[in-house]
């Protein structure tokens, strides 16, 4: 049996930006030709985050690239010291449905955790 293939990069890219908008999530710029968008995991893969749409969120080159694995609410504290406007209403919105998706799914023992410990850090929980 052949597992179904999963949405290429450009095309998750493009969902994500449907979805979000073309605007980083960390840092508030405009996506242009020259502020390239990525798709960011908010649970790093490192840390047990699944590769879903659910933790997929826009950021620029430059965010993605200096967040690394930093978790999403640590990264966002130093983003705001910069002055930067941290979306964080669409950022608890990101880490909710995710939280959702794997009550729904299952799995993701690792995820969750630190999903959960991020949403408390957020001040959701």
């Amino acid at each position: 049996m052949v597992a179904p293939s999963q949405p290429g990069r450009a095309e998750r890219l493009a969902a994500v930006l449907d979805r979000d908008g073309a605007r980083c999530l960390w840092c508030g710029r405009d996506f242009t030709r020259l502020v390239g968008a990525t798709t960011d995991h908010l649970v790093p893969k490192v840390k047990g985050g699944p590769s879903w749409a659910e933790n997929e969120a826009a950021a620029c080159r430059r965010c993605n690239a200096e967040r690394g694995h930093s978790a999403p609410a640590t990264w966002a504290e130093e983003c705001e010291r910069r002055g930067w406007p941290v979306d964080r209403c669409r950022l608890v919105r990101s880490l909710t449905a995710l939280d959702r998706a794997i009550a729904t799914r299952g799995g993701q023992r690792r995820a969750r955790a630190y999903l959960a410990g991020q949403l408390r850090r957020l001040g959701v929980r």
